[in-house]
């Protein structure tokens, strides 16, 4: 498990899209390692999404935002990529789901 946890205070602070921007970059980087056979480098990845998910799901929780439930159904389709037995979470569409997220947060942050 990994030292590092995100400033909760700091992430409170981004836009949804900066959040789900950031969670995608962690999700692509678990998919590569995985794919790449690096399982220390997966493992840290998958680390630092959970926390990325977590913050970004008590983020949404305390505002009472329903977002919070899609946050939490996102992380639990992600982690599925890695722990489901079945293998039943499809890789690409959880790629082309973040890769939005990951768009609209630079579309966004280039507007300032």
């Amino acid at each position: 498990m990994s030292e590092y946890r995100v400033d909760r205070q700091r992430w409170a602070e981004l836009t949804l899209f900066e959040q789900m921007g950031n969670i995608s970059s962690e999700v692509g980087r678990a998919i590569n390692a995985k794919r790449a056979g690096k399982e220390a480098r997966m493992n840290g990845a998958i680390d630092r999404a959970v926390d990325l998910f977590d913050a970004t799901a008590e983020v949404w929780a305390s505002r009472k935002s329903p977002r919070a439930r899609e946050v939490l159904r996102a992380k639990d389709q992600f982690l599925g990529l890695f722990f489901d037995p079945s293998g039943g979470t499809d890789e690409a569409g959880i790629e082309r789901y973040f890769m939005q997220y990951a768009q609209a947060a630079c579309t966004s942050s280039s507007e300032y």
